[in-house]
């Protein structure tokens, strides 16, 4: 089984062994045509504090780890 995986950029590193990634979503108007972006937010854990805000990075689903935490740092893509 494959697992799912997501390509984001760290919006916020201030909590400890936790980070707040963006996904930029692109989608079309059903109607207009229009391209409309907007930001999906995922709670990352980042269990040895590596990532900086502004990191691109890949996350990893796994089990919940908290309340709001369902995903994994995977990778540090740039810094």
């Amino acid at each position: 089984m494959r697992k799912t995986t997501r390509i984001g950029i760290i919006l916020s590193d201030k909590m400890n062994k936790t980070r707040v990634v963006g996904e930029v979503v692109k989608m079309k108007h059903k109607i207009y045509k229009k391209n409309i972006y907007y930001t999906r937010k995922y709670f990352v854990h980042d269990e040895n504090n590596h990532s900086n805000k502004g990191d691109t990075v890949e996350i990893i689903l796994t089990r919940p780890l908290s309340k709001k935490k369902r995903w994994n740092l995977f990778q540090i893509i740039k810094c």
